[in-house]
């Protein structure tokens, strides 16, 4: 509870110099809207539907993307966990792959998809993979060697050993990877919808930005960032620290 209020505290002192810079004409209001005229602006963007319009379109794409980013990401990591030669050799170029941004990838997908919705999920899909692939990858290597050797001592050998033993030691990495998968996949559905042409949280942005509507940009990039933090916060969060503490890595 006091967690709480310190942060609820610390919201209202952001409003507060926010208003105050704009009270104080700082920055001219067409740039840098007062919070109250960016909440109405918000406000009505609700009430119209559009901004509800908008985040039902971007939460297609982000399931769809993230989705098919967590099947390719964790075939991706088991084959580089459990083959050394793909991991000497893949493993690497996978690294410089997810340290690519997200943004870099918009022209590739425009030139193969259009601009259609595919486009934008293809760029979702390489924002989650390879961040997903890494830390499955990561998770498989770091399972106890005890338990290894444990399990083969008592005749479990093959497909059984990696069901049995190395999938159930890899679950509090692999839900980090999930976790990291959710961020990585947010931030490239925001850069592959700013140059889509269709409906989206991105698209809106870019929308209101080229009318020079700025209490709308700066009220859809307050929406993009609180629900990246609620959605951490309230489900990936908690989902990894159940896992950490069932697993006993994690003190209640």
């Amino acid at each position: 509870m006091k967690l709480a209020i310190k942060r609820i505290l610390f919201l209202v002192v952001v409003i507060g110099i926010w208003q105050a810079i704009y009270l104080l004409n700082i920055f001219p209001a067409v740039v840098l809207p007062g919070p109250f005229i960016v909440f109405q602006s918000l406000y009505s963007g609700f009430l119209d539907g559009s901004l509800l319009v908008a985040l039902g379109a971007s939460f297609k794409h982000l399931l769809i993307g993230m989705s098919l980013a967590l099947i390719i990401g964790t075939i991706l990591g088991v084959l580089l966990g459990k083959s050394r030669q793909a991991d000497e050799t893949a493993g690497m170029y996978l690294i410089a792959l997810q340290s690519i941004p997200s943004i870099v990838w918009v022209p590739l997908s425009l030139m193969l998809f259009g601009f259609t919705e595919f486009a934008v999920i293809f760029v979702v899909v390489l924002g989650g993979t390879f961040v997903m692939a890494l830390n499955v990858r990561s998770a498989i290597h770091n399972v106890p060697p005890q338990l290894v050797r444990a399990a083969r001592t008592m005749g479990t050998k093959g497909t059984e050993l990696f069901f049995r033993v190395e999938i159930p030691a890899s679950i509090p990495y692999y839900m980090t990877g999930v976790r990291l998968a959710w961020a990585f996949s947010w931030r490239a559905l925001m850069a592959g919808e700013l140059l889509s042409n269709g409906p989206g949280l991105g698209y809106s942005l870019q929308f209101a930005s080229d009318f020079a509507k700025m209490e709308q940009v700066i009220g859809i990039i307050i929406i993009i960032g609180v629900i990246g933090a609620v959605v951490d916060q309230l489900v990936f969060s908690k989902l990894e620290k159940n896992v950490l503490k069932r697993w006993g890595l994690l003190k209640s």
